[in-house]
């Protein structure tokens, strides 16, 4: 469902903006014309069920924060509220059906905007300008908007995609290093060292790896060791030639097509530097010549108070869609 936010102006108020993602909940109390006043944090991430992301357990982590906010800015109930999640496109329906009305009660929120990881990502990195943002991470998605309607590319999770994400990069680069073990074409004996350094004698990594809930963490944490041997080994440059080849072409599937776009990035696996941002901006430029690549702003939690900031003001002008961005209608107080 494509669509806008309602227009008309309201009085400035206090909001939450909140950033739910897989190393816990990031919360900002803040008021428009001011900016964010005071951040709390969990390294508890939400939990997800059978019914998907867990909207009690978000609450149960939320409230005492706000709480703690409340007393050392001074905003006591704050009326708006942006909640940024990852899954929320697949995992989302407890939120948009039950958080709303929790918000209501618990903390007097009338005004609330459910967002998917990507979009406050992309908020954070752009605000309200047409153009795609790569995310990179543990996993990898890309997003884009020509500010009438979202679109994405993969996001897909380790197992299916996020192709070119630090688990991506890991995983190739410790079959790089299984190869070497076993005497197979495409081995890189560089990465054999620094994998054996890393997880021990290479037969027993399947048993150690497999049986793991954090597989995807787990790969990634030797993606900076394939950057790290780029320089002098062949196959793991290849391997960030690849990540950067499949990254620009996520990249290529949301921009724009139209106009002048702008490009940005965002995520930890950047602070990888020259060995993956090399690459990329020479496929970036070759697949998107029509792009502009610009500095991220700020990351998804500056995208979640970007959000509020608007949404409180009655100005919030990006695409609705129920999936990616959520606004339900106002409770009362």
């Amino acid at each position: 469902m494509t669509g806008r936010a309602p227009g008309g102006a309201q009085e400035e108020t206090g909001f939450l903006a909140v950033d739910s993602g897989g190393s816990g909940l990031r919360v900002v109390v803040g008021v428009p014309g001011r900016g964010a006043l005071a951040q709390r944090s969990s390294k508890e991430p939400v939990r997800t069920g059978s019914r998907g992301i867990d909207p009690e357990h978000l609450m149960r982590q939320l409230v005492p924060m706000a709480a703690s906010l409340a007393a050392e800015t001074g905003v006591e109930r704050p009326t708006t509220a942006v909640v940024g999640a990852a899954g929320l496109a697949t995992l989302g329906d407890a939120l948009r059906a039950e958080l709303p009305g929790l918000l209501a009660r618990e903390l007097g929120v009338r005004s609330v905007a459910l967002a998917a990881d990507a979009v406050t990502a992309y908020v954070g990195a752009l605000g309200p300008r047409p153009g795609a943002v790569l995310a990179a991470g543990t996993g990898l998605i890309a997003i884009g908007t020509d500010l009438t309607r979202w679109r994405r590319a993969d996001g897909w999770g380790h197992l299916l995609g996020d192709c070119g994400s630090g688990a991506w990069i890991g995983r190739a680069g410790l079959e790089a290093a299984l190869r070497a073990h076993d005497g197979r074409d495409g081995g890189s004996a560089a990465l054999l060292a620094r994998a054996e350094e890393m997880f021990g004698p290479m037969p027993e990594l399947p048993g150690r790896l497999y049986p793991r809930t954090d597989r995807a963490a787990v790969l990634a944490s030797f993606a900076p060791q394939v950057a790290a041997c780029a320089a002098d080994d062949p196959v793991a440059a290849g391997v960030l030639r690849a990540a950067a080849r499949h990254m620009a072409e996520s990249a290529a599937a949301v921009c724009p097509a139209s106009g002048e776009p702008l490009i940005a990035l965002t995520g930890g696996l950047f602070k990888m530097g020259e060995p993956l941002l090399a690459p990329l901006e020479r496929e970036l430029t070759a697949r998107l010549p029509q792009a502009r690549r610009v500095a991220a702003e700020g990351d998804p939690l500056h995208g979640s108070v970007r959000i509020a900031t608007e949404l409180a003001r009655g100005t919030l002008d990006l695409p609705m869609d129920e999936k990616m961005l959520y606004v339900p209608a106002e409770h009362g107080s």
